[in-house]
């Protein structure tokens, strides 16, 4: 991965607006389940061959089964942002290593880029108000909150 840092400075940058996941990698999900289920109140929110998916409210904790040799391939966190186009264009620009939405820095971590008008996170008007940001958000995402009494 390149190190370059030469990406336009007086190009406009987004804004991070909130954590939606963390993905964390699991050797067996049958047994990461039961474990965290021993730990929390749990409520799944899917699942699908190889992944469970966590509900927290209008966030969530993404389980990977990875072997072994296969660590640390999908280890991730989703960065909920105003501007997705602006946040790839620039670690492009940059030189990041990148891919569907994902980038990883030069240390290695991997940034899941996800907009705020697609996602179950909310902030509340007062809290976006407060950051200087007027962000709606798409029907299917008003949908998925209200059916969880969080819209």
């Amino acid at each position: 991965m390149s190190s370059r840092t030469d990406a336009d400075p007086g190009a406009p940058k987004a804004r991070m607006v909130g954590l939606n996941h963390v993905a964390l990698e699991v050797g067996d999900i049958d047994e990461a389940l039961a474990f965290l289920g021993r730990v929390f109140d749990i409520r799944l929110r899917g699942r699908s061959p190889g992944h469970a998916f966590i509900d927290m409210g209008d966030q969530f904790l993404a389980l990977a089964e990875r072997a072994p040799t296969d660590r640390d391939a999908g280890r991730h966190f989703g960065l909920v942002v105003d501007d997705r186009d602006a946040v790839m264009a620039a670690a492009t620009a940059l030189g990041a290593a990148v891919g569907r939405n994902r980038f990883r820095d030069p240390w290695g971590n991997l940034f899941e880029i996800v907009p705020y008008a697609d996602v179950q996170f909310s902030k509340t008007s007062a809290v976006l108000n407060g950051m200087g940001l007027e962000l709606d958000k798409t029907e299917d995402a008003r949908r998925q909150l209200s059916e969880k009494g969080l819209l």
